[in-house]
């Protein structure tokens, strides 16, 4: 078995380890909604700062979309479902996607760096927090690389992950903005914004109120999530 199918195998076997259905990612729970949000509102003003007001007729493909909730997310901003598509390692995630999905959207599933998605046929090709998943640096490199090759000229990279370590979780770490700038050293301009109150803090903060989510948010510091626009020239 190579290195690659080696990374391939491993982050389904880190995927299997964890809980289904993690009540700390529900939506019922403040902390996750609150998130939830925030990533929403901060991702349309990113959208319209780097000139991509009208995103009805852009092209978009996610990398790692999982149960297909990003995709559902980027309808709800504006995005037409015949215009996207995701690509999904585990099939049972991919099946989840495709039973919430509407039928314009397209799936595949697979390891994306063996897919052919179409060089240059994408406005903006998107991962969220699947690089923190990825331990092997070559193989993050691989996938990184797959995701700029599918990318038109003019469009970019829109990337959501977790820039600290889970000293919990020794199935992800951090990845910070150095390192992105490392995987995508072509882009001609990254627009960054932290966002995210740690969410150990945002948990214990928000069982005594949800106000207080806001109000701690606004120290950077405390913010572990990097949202970010990677263009290609």
């Amino acid at each position: 078995m190579n290195d690659e199918a080696d990374e391939v195998q491993a982050v389904r076997d880190r995927y299997a380890r964890r809980v289904p259905q993690d009540a700390r990612y529900s939506l019922r729970n403040p902390a996750a909604m609150l998130a939830w949000q925030e990533r929403l509102r901060v991702m349309a003003d990113l959208f319209g700062q780097v000139g991509l007001p009208d995103l009805a007729g852009l092209r978009l493909l996610e990398i790692g979309c999982g149960t297909g909730g990003n995709l559902l997310d980027a309808m709800r901003l504006g995005f037409a479902p015949d215009h996207i598509a995701g690509a999904e390692l585990l099939a049972d995630r991919h099946a989840a996607a495709r039973s919430v999905l509407p039928a314009g959207v397209r799936l595949w599933q697979g390891d994306a760096t063996a897919t052919d998605f179409g060089a240059a046929n994408w406005d903006i090709v998107w991962q969220s927090t699947v690089f923190s998943s990825l331990l092997d640096d070559a193989f993050q490199q691989q996938l990184a690389d797959t995701m700029w090759r599918c990318v038109r000229p003019g469009g970019g990279v829109l990337w959501h992950d977790f820039t600290v370590d889970n000293p919990r979780n020794r199935d992800v770490r951090g990845v910070p903005l150095a390192r992105v700038r490392a995987l995508f050293p072509q882009a001609s301009r990254i627009v960054t914004r932290r966002i995210t109150l740690a969410p150990p803090i945002a948990r214990a903060v928000t069982r005594v109120h949800p106000l207080l989510y806001p109000l701690l948010n606004t120290l950077p510091p405390l913010r572990t999530h990097v949202l970010a626009w990677l263009a290609k020239p």
